[in-house]
């Protein structure tokens, strides 16, 4: 078996122009498709999956499956096969990072980019599980942000194909174990309820920085899923608003049951809180009215009230104060105060206000 490394792929027809990444089940090429003159990415499978029988044929099977799907938020899949034994998968190639790359560069993200980014997963997902996929390794390594913002998922035949093989028993999966549903990490069956968990996880992670769980071992994380307890996100990140806390908690229930029923209801949600928060950074910093909602001579009216109140009660204070150096047994006289007369327009009434003060002031 020839080694990894390798100058083209596929009888000449992949020539490798770099190396775009390495992980424990594959190396990812950038090479040039000399059939159809475009850039792709092309994953070649390590060679321990590779002398694999079962392995290479459920892995060539997945990934034609996931051939099928056509959508802006998942990595278009071109071709898969063997070449000289080694499977590989041939994708779209997208320039940009991983939502990985992005959490080690920014730690956390403000509510508003996070709960955006995680929509525009759960479309994808829920594109795939309408066509009968399910991904089954949501994580951010997974997910891959291109330069104008736009998010798609990867993996998804390679996903399926491996966990048909117990990876779990061999240790392989413990750096990704924080965004496995219970169910998976139980031994039980995965299905589009596992996805929106391991999504739920991976917002989780953009919000607070942190993921749900960490694990050292395997017996580590079987224990956690059946009795560990989750950190609320408000609680390690107040600004989160408590919509976009609920939904994350709610996909991260232990029972598939209480989840969310679908990725497109979480990518509906998602919308949703997004929508309540642009409200309410729109309206919080509009001042209260002091006064009523009117207008033209009601306006007036209540201005004129106002004053004329304020007006007796000072004057009934200064006559109570004129009197208080003298003694008597008779209370101070109040005295008579003419009401303001009315006017027909609001200027009237201004007047007839100005010359009610002036009376009263020269007493």
């Amino acid at each position: 078996m020839r080694a990894i490394s390798v100058e083209t792929i596929a009888r000449g027809r992949y020539r490798v122009e770099d190396t775009l990444g390495h992980g424990g089940m594959a190396v990812v090429y950038v090479a040039e498709d000399a059939e159809l003159a475009r850039r792709v990415a092309v994953k070649v499978l390590a060679e321990q999956f590779a002398a694999d029988e079962e392995f290479r044929k459920r892995f060539v099977r997945e990934a034609r499956l996931a051939a099928r799907l056509s959508h802006p938020n998942v990595v278009h899949v071109y071709d898969a096969g063997e070449d000289d034994g080694r499977p590989f998968i041939v994708m779209e190639l997208v320039p940009g990072e991983t939502v990985a790359d992005l959490l080690a560069r920014r730690r956390k993200l403000p509510a508003e980019e996070a709960a955006a980014l995680a929509r525009q997963a759960a479309l994808g997902l829920q594109h795939a599980h309408q066509a009968g996929l399910v991904h089954r390794d949501v994580k951010p390594q997974n997910l891959l942000l291109r330069e104008d913002g736009v998010l798609k998922i990867a993996d998804f035949g390679i996903a399926r194909a491996a966990e048909s093989t117990r990876l779990t028993k061999h240790g392989t999966v413990l750096g990704t174990a924080a965004y496995l549903a219970p169910e998976q990490a139980l031994g039980g069956e995965a299905g589009p309820e596992a996805d929106v968990y391991s999504l739920g996880a991976v917002l989780y992670e953009l919000l607070t920085g942190r993921p749900p769980h960490a694990f050292a071992s395997l017996a580590d994380l079987a224990e956690h899923h059946r009795e560990g307890a989750i950190v609320p996100v408000r609680d390690l990140e107040p600004s989160v608003p408590p919509a976009l806390e609920a939904l994350v908690m709610r996909c991260l229930a232990r029972e598939a049951r209480f989840r969310p029923q679908s990725a497109g209801d979480v990518a509906a949600a998602l919308a949703a809180t997004r929508e309540d928060n642009a409200v309410t950074v729109a309206t919080a910093p509009l001042p209260r009215r002091i006064l009523p909602s009117v207008s033209g001579r009601k306006t007036w009216m209540w201005i004129v009230l106002a004053v004329a109140f304020a007006v007796v009660a000072l004057v009934l204070g200064l006559v109570g104060l004129g009197g208080s150096g003298k003694t008597s047994s008779k209370p101070p006289a109040v005295p008579r105060v003419r009401p303001i007369a009315q006017g027909a327009t609001p200027a009237d009434e201004a007047r007839n206000l100005s010359r009610w003060l002036r009376s009263y002031a020269r007493r």
